[in-house]
């Protein structure tokens, strides 16, 4: 995690600057009231539904959500990966509250 005193963020020293080959860079995070994870930066390929699962729900968000205790929703975005039924599956085997709706609905 990175902290900065409010206000600072985008000071020269404070910004560096990467150039990728190609295509966009995918990075997904967790971002709550009271907390939040690192950026996690999918090395290559598309985000499928078993990638989603297996390196975000599994990984990050289900530690994540165990740490938050019972107060915690999980929101996500209506990507196509987001709505398959694997991950329906599986955030329902592993009893992760989620939101009614999706953000971008």
């Amino acid at each position: 995690m990175i902290w900065r005193k409010p206000g600072t963020c985008y000071r020269a020293p404070n910004i560096v600057e990467k150039h990728y080959r190609g295509g966009g860079l995918l990075v997904w995070a967790v971002i709550a009231t009271n907390g939040r994870t690192d950026f996690y930066v999918f090395a290559g390929g598309s985000v499928t539904a078993v990638r989603y699962r297996d390196e975000i729900l599994h990984s990050l968000v289900q530690p994540f959500i165990a740490a938050m205790g019972t107060e915690a929703i999980f929101m996500d975005d209506n990507a196509r990966p987001h709505r398959a039924r694997l991950v329906w599956s599986y955030l329902e085997s592993e009893a992760i509250p989620q939101m009614a709706w999706a953000a971008r609905s």
